[in-house]
């Protein structure tokens, strides 16, 4: 599995809770950092941070990718919105949480949320 990080740097920890939760290993993990400009427009910067992560259209479509999206909620949603039209489908994503208590603050893998599953689901609502 491909894991595509956009944000800070995964630990040894999550990327265990990420293997665990998927059932499959990471085999490749990439790391972008999404850095914007937020006096320009973000869909021309989501092209480029989507192209920065250097995957070919075939691997688009192909590959087993997991997403750890931008913190910034307005670059997660153009963000899925371009992978969607790369890959076809709705990547799955990670979710992390703050530990309790945890000093320095620190974050763990709260589930892996299978956003085309909730598509899907959500178009037999629609009828």
């Amino acid at each position: 599995m491909i894991v595509i990080n956009l944000t800070h740097p995964l630990t040894h920890d999550q990327r265990a809770q990420i293997e665990a939760l998927a059932g499959q290993c990471i085999d490749r993990a990439i790391e972008v950092l999404a850095d914007f400009d937020h006096s320009q427009p973000f869909a021309a910067q989501v092209g480029r941070l989507v192209d920065a992560v250097g995957l070919t259209p075939k691997e688009w479509q192909a590959e087993s990718i997991l997403l750890v999206p931008p913190a910034l909620n307005f670059i997660a949603v153009t963000l899925l919105a371009e992978l969607h039209g790369r890959m076809g489908y709705f990547a799955p994503v990670v979710r992390t949480r703050p530990v309790d208590g945890a000093l320095p603050p620190r974050y763990e893998v709260a589930e892996i949320v299978n956003l085309q599953a909730i598509r899907d689901r959500a178009r037999v609502e629609r009828g």
